[in-house]
Parts: C-alpha cells; structure tokens; sequence
C-alpha cells in the first residue's frame, strides 16, 4: 500500500478550498476509473464524488465519507511534495483522509465487499459546508445510494498512528462561525463628537461578549465563543466608521447554542442602541453535532480491540466541528479520531501527519466495512 502514500503527496500539492476542488476531483477521478469497472458505480455531484460498490450478497448499504477540501494557510512544511498553491494548505489531513477513501476503493474494486458499499468524496468540509447540501441531492435525487449506516474518521496530531480514538455519543460540537460587522460615523481624530467611534464600540461588544459564556449559559454544559480576529480603521489619525469581528461559537447541546446566539443578538442590539450605529451579524457556515450511534461506535472500538496494530481508546468529547453530523442526524453511523503523531495540531502552518497512518487505517475501515 505503499502508493497510498504517493497518493497523498500528490493530493497534497493541490489543495483546493470548498467547491473549488477541480484538480482534485479530477484527479480521483482519474485514479477511480483506473481501477476495474466490474463492481464499480460513479456520481459526481458538484465537486464531489460518490462511488458505489456493489456487494456479493447484500441487505444494506454501508456507507464511508471522507472530506476533499484544504484550507487557506500558508504551508510552513518544508516538505519536498508542500503546497503548489500559494496560500493554501491540507491542513487538516484531507489528503491523508481521500488516499484512504481511494484505498477503500481500490480494494473492494478487486474484492467486493458482502454488503454493498457507498464512499462519499464530499467538498467543501471546512466551509461553506458540503455534507448538508450533499445530503439533500442524494435523497432527493439519488435516495438508493444513501447508506443505511455509516461512518468517518480524522486525523488526531495529538494521538500515536494506530490511535482508534471514539465514544458513544456526542464527539464533536455544534459550532457556527460568527461575523458582526459594525458601522458608525468617520472622522478626523481631533474631532471626536463629530464622529461615532466604531473602535470603542468594537471594544465594548467585544467585551460583553465574554459575559455570555459566563452569565446566560448553564455551568453544567459546556460552551465557547471565541473572536479570533477583529478590525476596525485605516489610519491613526482618522476615527473608524467601520469595524468587524470574526469568531466561532462551540456548544455541546443544540438549546445552548440558540441561547448564546439570542444573547449574542441582544448584546448587539444595545451597542447599536449605545453607539449609535448599525451593527449587522453573519452566522456563516454552521455544523450540527457528531452525535455518534452507540452501536456504531461500540462496533469500532470492539474491532479496534482486536485489529493488529490499533490501540482503541474511548476518548472524551471535544468542541471540534465537522459537518459530519449532517449526515449521522439520520442515519446511524459513527466518526473517530486516527493517530497521526504530528509535533503540530490541525490547521497549522507545519502540521505533518506519520503517513505510517494511511496503509494501518486503509486495512482497519476495509476490514471493518467487510465485517458490517
């Protein structure tokens, strides 16, 4: 399986953000029809891929997603096969993730798999969200190729290769990205009552926004805002009319997350009300829970148990995001974390994954999938 990780280089080199995954949904098409047709069925759909599999004596459909897109950092690598892309990156494992997808096909493609078998080359993972749309075409207009149960998995730096990381239950978070955009009045700095000062009001809503995670949620459950980055004027002389912070808020239960969002939208209400502005709010791209089937994990770490070479650990939740969580809403499935012993976390500059990850996970999810 040594190819897997030439695979991955190459799909390294082309990392491309959501629905613009041309060069790489090229190339796993170029790879998939390489391979023997015999059992082979393919649907693209945007820039995605579904590829079925069909089974020697089946009475479901198992299904296995894997995520195709990368993200805009700037590579810091060093690697001979880094980023041709100039300011994008895998960051987060994608190519790891589709030249084990690629595996998977290439296996059953020779040996079909008992019950039938559907991989989902889905795009646009990291944002605007691709498994929710993905999801509402195949029911609509493919419904015999949605699974009856299905399943993921990603890269976890933090953990050793062999790493099966998982839990009944929630894994990962509801999270949604956070954009409020603020307009006042400019003008020269020496005349500030002529002006409404949106830096101020910025710095105030900023503020108060930490007060919601403390005061209007409950302590029992968990929940985060965060507002990685905030901008606001254009010069030291001139007060800024504009100013706009970008975050993300994490809960662990769909009621906080409406909770946080009302107060979010009634702290916004008095800064307008304050200042003397406008202010707007963009919720972006927001990703239901990974609520993993009980079963479905269990299956996992029971296999994990036994497969040479995997350490099964039952891990704690985390406030991770991943629009995974689409498509286990309905359908029974579970995801879990992989090792991939990187000194970097996921959406660094320098993150580099053990590919030793690709070949180990390829034989655990296809002997797995065959046993389902």
């Amino acid at each position: 399986m040594s190819h897997l990780i030439d695979i991955r280089r190459d799909l390294h080199k082309i990392p491309e953000i959501g629905f613009k995954e041309f060069k790489t949904q090229s190339y796993l098409l170029q790879f998939i029809s390489n391979l023997d047709q015999q059992y082979l069925q393919i649907t693209t759909w945007k820039t995605g891929i579904v590829v079925y599999i069909k089974g020697t004596n089946p009475t479901k459909l198992i299904g296995w997603r894997t995520d195709i897109d990368g993200l805009p950092v700037q590579e810091e690598t060093g690697l001979s096969f880094s980023s041709e892309f100039e300011g994008y990156m895998h960051a987060c494992g994608h190519d790891c993730h589709m030249a084990i997808a690629l595996g998977l096909v290439e296996a059953f493609s020779k040996q079909p798999p008992i019950q039938n078998v559907v991989i989902y080359f889905q795009p646009a993972e990291e944002g605007p969200g691709g498994a929710e749309p993905m999801l509402e075409w195949l029911k609509a207009e493919q419904p015999l190729l949605v699974a009856d149960e299905i399943y993921a998995l990603h890269i976890a730096p933090e953990y050793p290769v062999g790493t099966i990381a998982t839990k009944p239950g929630l894994l990962f978070a509801n999270t949604s990205e956070l954009f409020i955009d603020l307009k006042g009045i400019g003008g020269h700095a020496a005349y500030p009552h002529k002006t409404r000062d949106m830096t101020i009001a910025a710095a105030n809503l900023l503020l108060q926004l930490q007060t919601v995670i403390s005061r209007n949620v409950d302590p029992m459950d968990s929940a985060v805002i965060t507002v990685g980055k905030m901008t606001a004027g254009t010069v030291q002389n001139v007060i800024a009319e504009n100013a706009r912070l970008e975050g993300t808020i994490r809960t662990l239960n769909a009621d906080a997350m409406a909770e946080v969002k009302r107060r979010i939208e009634a702290i916004c209400a008095g800064i307008e009300a304050a200042f003397e502005c406008t202010v707007s709010i963009d919720y972006g791209s927001m990703y239901y829970e990974v609520n993993n089937d009980a079963e479905c994990a269990n299956a996992l770490l029971q296999f994990a148990e036994q497969f040479d070479g995997a350490i099964a650990y039952e891990c704690p939740a985390a406030m991770t995001g991943e629009d995974f969580g689409y498509f286990i809403k309905d359908i029974p499935g579970a995801m879990f974390w992989t090792g991939a012993a990187s000194s970097y976390g996921l959406h660094h500059a320098k993150m580099v994954p053990d590919e030793l990850l690709i070949p180990l996970n390829c034989q655990f999810v296809e002997q797995f999938l065959r046993q389902r």
